[in-house]
């Protein structure tokens, strides 16, 4: 039974599950749109929310907090900070959206574009 256990494993350790969020988030900061299967991309979500619920009170404690969580990418540290909270400065929550895209013709997974809004 799964009692009391949030998020998905997908069938990863946890210092590969973190992984493999901590290189999604980047890529979507950088990028601002990416593509990934639709599981991954409700995985994401809340994290990277999170992460610009940080930046948007500029502080050394936010810096920091937001720098360990992407892994001390210092590029996308400053993206979160200079660019992408400002835009938020004012909406409560529901930075990203989700897009649901057809299934993988060769896998046949979900697949889902995640991108700001």
């Amino acid at each position: 039974m799964r009692h009391q256990h949030k998020g998905r494993s997908f069938n990863r350790p946890k210092n590969q599950r973190s992984a493999l969020l901590r290189s999604l988030a980047r890529s979507l900061i950088i990028h601002e749109r990416i593509s990934t299967t639709e599981a991954k991309a409700k995985e994401l979500r809340p994290f990277i929310e999170k992460l610009v619920s940080h930046g948007r009170v500029d502080s050394v404690a936010n810096r920091r907090l937001v720098s360990s969580r992407l892994g001390n990418d210092d590029e996308a540290v400053k993206k979160v900070f200079a660019t992408i909270s400002p835009r938020y400065a004012t909406r409560p929550g529901g930075y990203v959206r989700i897009i649901k895209r057809a299934p993988n013709a060769t896998t046949g997974r979900d697949t889902a574009y995640i991108a700001f809004v």
